[in-house]
């Protein structure tokens, strides 16, 4: 087992690793920028190290973090999510420098990571791919000629695209030549590659994920499947484990998909195969190598822990489970709690957290790395925490989750906290009636009280006094 691991990230994925070195005796080694100097998880630690005033420019130098974790003695770099977490260029460096990687093989990275190619990669194994380009589209024309093959809507996406962006919806022939260049230009900036491809756009479907475990001996498993089709603008806002949307035999079917998809390519440690469901219409979407913002979800339902099955897997050890030892209890849902005003088109709202109190109680967990007086800084994500619950029923877990949200205390910014109550108490989310166009299908979800608690409004009372007496 390793003695020391960096970590290559900040924030509650961080904390997260962080926690899992410490329950396996192994020591954590964080890096900072300069706006993270006072975050949790550098003060949580067993060493920090700067590495400069660029709020992102230290977290994506490749070669800088693989020098560091060998000259501070580490046996191997987690990258978390985010950053470098699928650039298969720090995979192949830390090959290089003798230290181990906690994800998957570089190569296989690279590949799962161009969508075209991972594509082509699941029509070979037999899996069930969206109808769309074989290939990325060397022109508007080429996009305009399978646009009209496939039909309309479809979606123009970046080969390279992740986390939702690089992707739009067009639903006509005009509509794609003015997203062409926009695409285009946005993959470039974000992803460094100007590549894109089209892809059938089914609309009124369930976004299901499958979490897959592989270890370098040949096992493969699955740890069943999260449902996130509760989103905005293609962005994951509330993960849920089981779905409800699924049978029993559904959810065995995209189980052996996603395994036998993983057991194609010759994937090694924690993955994600996501899939678009509607009805008995199964398809293949993308492959995420790395773990995922709601792996919480599956640990709830299964009592795994990813975290320390991905380092163990790292380590050269086998799965810790065969597949039929994997089970799973009862229901879980998380939420991403983004410092956003969804009032305001989930304008950002970052500042400083004048007051933070957890919820708790039975079947809550909160990841996070903020606490009472922490500057959240503008320069990355807006997730403040994510807010975890689980229960035996879907109606206890709903239940659970309005209470947990209602208990939660975070003052000094706005949240979407309010936003999901209003999810959670809406009828058609209640009875399991919710795919990917629900948010938007449901603006009324807008319409929601702030509640204030009797602090904020004396706060308010004293601020308008002095302000009334010149002081």
């Amino acid at each position: 087992m390793f003695r020391k691991l960096l970590i290559a990230n900040r924030g509650e994925i961080a904390v997260r690793i962080g926690r899992a070195c410490a329950e396996m005796g192994i020591r954590s080694v964080a890096v900072y920028t300069d706006p993270d100097r006072f975050a949790l998880h550098v003060k949580r630690a067993d060493e920090a190290y700067f590495l400069g005033d660029d709020p992102m420019a230290g977290y994506l130098d490749i070669r800088r973090l693989v020098d560091l974790a060998r000259e501070t003695g580490c046996d191997a770099i987690h990258p978390g999510y985010g950053f470098l977490s699928e650039n298969p260029e720090l995979a192949r460096v830390c090959g290089e420098k003798g230290i181990a990687f906690i994800g998957p093989d570089a190569d296989v990275m690279a590949r799962m990571g161009d969508k075209t190619a991972a594509r082509a990669a699941m029509r070979q194994a037999g899996v069930p791919v969206t109808p769309g380009s074989d290939s990325h589209l060397e022109s508007l024309a080429e996009a305009q000629r399978v646009a009209a093959r496939i039909g309309f809507p479809v979606m123009l996406k970046a080969t390279s695209g992740g986390g939702g962006r690089g992707i739009r919806r067009c639903d006509d022939a005009e509509q794609l030549e003015r997203a062409w260049r926009r695409v285009a230009a946005e993959a470039n900036k974000a992803f460094g590659s100007a590549d894109v491809f089209l892809e059938k756009c089914i609309v009124g479907t369930h976004h299901i994920e499958v979490q897959v475990m592989a270890d370098r001996r040949g096992g493969v498993i699955h740890l069943f499947e999260r449902d996130c089709s509760v989103q905005r603008r293609n962005q994951k806002l509330i993960e849920i484990a089981p779905s409800p949307h699924l049978t029993p035999e559904q959810r065995a079917y995209v189980g052996e998909l996603a395994v036998s998809a993983a057991a194609s390519i010759g994937y090694e440690n924690a993955g994600t195969v996501e899939f678009l469901v509607k009805g008995n219409e199964i398809y293949f979407m993308e492959m995420n190598t790395r773990i995922q913002v709601e792996h919480t979800i599956t640990e709830a339902i299964t009592g795994m822990d990813i975290v320390r099955e991905q380092i163990r897997i790292a380590a050269g050890m086998k799965l810790s489970f065969r597949q039929e030892d994997v089970r799973h209890h009862g229901h879980a849902i998380q939420f991403r709690i983004n410092a956003e005003d969804p009032r305001n088109d989930f304008l950002p709202s970052f500042g400083r957290i004048t007051r933070y109190y957890a919820p708790g109680g039975p079947g809550v967990r909160t990841d996070t790395a903020i606490y009472t007086g922490y500057q959240l800084p503008p320069y990355f994500d807006a997730l403040c925490l994510k807010l975890i619950v689980w229960g035996m029923s879907w109606e206890e877990t709903l239940n659970r989750g309005i209470r947990a949200l209602n208990d939660m205390r975070l003052q000094g910014i706005k949240t979407t906290a309010p936003f999901y109550e209003e999810i959670l108490r809406h009828p058609e989310f209640r009875s399991g009636r919710f795919d990917t166009g629900f948010v938007a299908g449901h603006p009324e979800l807008l319409n929601y009280s702030v509640k204030r608690n009797p602090e904020e409004v004396a706060l308010a009372i004293a601020a308008a006094i002095a302000a009334h007496a010149g002081l």
